[in-house]
């Protein structure tokens, strides 16, 4: 496994982030259990999660599934970078989602008893607050920090403009403010390239990007590879057929360099030093164990060439992009 550093801090984290989405909705408890220890095997100390997952509202569902396989020790906490959120709407009350300071402290103390653990590691605001002010926000989390409940601040479905108010805000305070941002970006989804990246890269935040392989769009639908395990939905199938004559030169790209589809997706990433780790979600042991092939693969200029001609992004970073 290779490791990185998140954004601009010291912290080692591994180059794919294990995304843990599916745990209770679609991958039982019991296999839940042997995905994470697989990828404590792999050398994967990445671990993400959020208090929303497993949608059923104010259960953390995800996060119980976590908090119960890391009580069974081993060292199994010491060995993780644990990465929760906050935002979702957790109870029927009208302070039970978004980022003011009283959900702030209260979603924290959930996480940790769900977790059950007396810290995270990289908490994450899951979603921008227009309502709630950036010194309220910042004053909440320095508590946590404080407290020694929360080490380090991420964010997630930020834009460029949000990272900078928000990092703007945390040097007023003296504060680190926000080590990585969380957002959607692969082959199919590049918008971000023009303001988001350039705003993680001047601010030294980590990308880790979701939906790498857009919904499993990317990891060889059209060839009907059995052996992906990936399931098509209404929604997906409506986005195979809006992008078949891209799909078809993708996968067609692959075939002839001879690697998988969904390797590559997440190789085009590695390559991008504004990337920290994508978060792989795999729903089996076989999906993760595949996954760590993307490492191994060095693209080329002009494989990335191809890759661009087939999925091109918006042109670059802005204004560039769009104007001289």
């Amino acid at each position: 496994m290779d490791y990185t550093n998140l954004g601009r801090t010291g912290l080692k984290v591994s180059k794919l982030c294990l995304g843990t989405m599916n745990f209770g909705p679609q991958t039982d408890e019991q296999s839940s259990y042997k995905i994470m220890d697989r990828a404590l095997e792999h050398g994967i100390n990445f671990v993400d999660t959020a208090n929303v997952y497993g949608w059923q509202i104010g259960e953390g569902v995800t996060e119980q599934i976590i908090g119960r396989w890391l009580s069974q020790g081993s060292g199994r906490r010491e060995q993780i970078v644990l990465a929760t959120k906050v935002y979702g709407k957790m109870g029927d009350g009208n302070n039970d989602r978004r980022l003011s300071a009283y959900h702030i402290r209260r979603a924290c103390d959930e996480s940790l008893k769900r977790l059950q653990t007396d810290h995270i590691d990289l908490y994450q605001m899951h979603h921008v607050d227009r309502e709630t002010p950036w010194e309220e926000i910042w004053q909440a989390m320095e508590v946590l920090v404080q407290q020694g409940k929360v080490l380090y601040i991420g964010s997630s479905n930020f834009a460029g403009i949000h990272i900078a108010k928000a990092q703007c805000t945390a040097k007023e305070r003296n504060f680190m403010g926000l080590v990585s941002e969380q957002s959607l970006y692969n082959l199919n989804s590049r918008m971000i390239e023009l303001e988001l990246i350039p705003a993680c890269q001047e601010f030294g935040l980590g990308l880790i990007p979701w939906s790498p392989l857009a919904g499993g769009m990317l990891g060889g639908v059209i060839q009907g590879d059995r052996k992906t395990g990936r399931r098509t939905s209404d929604h997906q199938a409506e986005m195979i057929e809006k992008h078949r004559p891209q799909l078809e030169a993708y996968e067609s790209f692959c075939a002839d360099i001879d690697e998988d589809p969904a390797n590559i997706a997440l190789a085009w990433q590695l390559h991008n030093p504004a990337v920290t780790a994508p978060i792989i979600g795999p729903r089996t042991i076989e999906q993760l164990d595949r996954s760590l092939g993307s490492l191994e693969i060095n693209l080329s200029d002009e494989n990335l060439e191809t890759l661009d001609s087939i999925w091109p992004g918006p042109g670059g970073s802005a204004p560039e992009a769009y104007a001289w």
